[in-house]
């Protein structure tokens, strides 16, 4: 499994919610369905106000971010309880949030659907980093280190959540485990 993961982030603030992340109009999109799946990165964080956020997440038009971290301040994917919300943003490229807090539906979602690491971190990172300024997030360490200064920031182990997102999610880590039967 990957556990070093290295490129620009997407800054934001506190309380980015669901609806932000991905807005209502497009939970209708399927997941399970690939094509559909797809589509969902293309939608993600297109909710943030322009007049905050002018750039944006994913560019107009495509479906992937250049963005695989994204550095959260508190309360992380607060409001309506919608696992769309870790999809899309794994579907679109992200890897690792790095949240100073996330809301508590949010971490299970993203742990349970395998999509990205949740990471909790001690610092303040929104009010450090810029969107576009590059890091190295290094899971087994605990560490993100700021490519153009060399200052390490650390982060909360994921514990007993880490094998379950690295297996792709609770249900394909219960069949690793031998808790569920494999598919046939």
């Amino acid at each position: 499994m990957q556990s070093v993961f290295t490129g620009p982030v997407f800054v934001v603030r506190d309380n980015i919610d669901t609806d932000q992340i991905i807005p209502a109009q497009y939970l209708n999109l399927v997941p399970t369905i690939p094509e559909e799946y797809e589509k969902l990165g293309a939608y993600a964080l297109c909710g943030l106000p322009e007049s905050l956020y002018p750039t944006r997440f994913v560019k107009a038009g495509q479906m992937d971010t250049e963005y695989p971290i994204v550095v959260a301040g508190r309360n992380f994917g607060c409001g309506s309880s919608r696992e769309h919300a870790p999809i899309a943003l794994g579907s679109a490229g992200c890897k690792v949030v790095l949240a100073e807090s996330f809301a508590r539906i949010f971490f299970r979602n993203a742990v349970a659907t395998g999509e990205l690491y949740p990471c909790e971190c001690a610092n303040r990172l929104c009010e450090v980093l810029r969107t576009g300024d590059a890091v190295t997030v290094d899971l087994d360490a605990g560490s993100v280190t700021v490519r153009s200064t060399g200052k390490i920031h650390g982060f909360k182990p994921l514990g007993d959540v880490r094998p379950v997102v690295d297996a792709g999610g609770l249900f394909n880590y219960a069949r690793q485990a031998g808790m569920i039967p494999a598919r046939s």
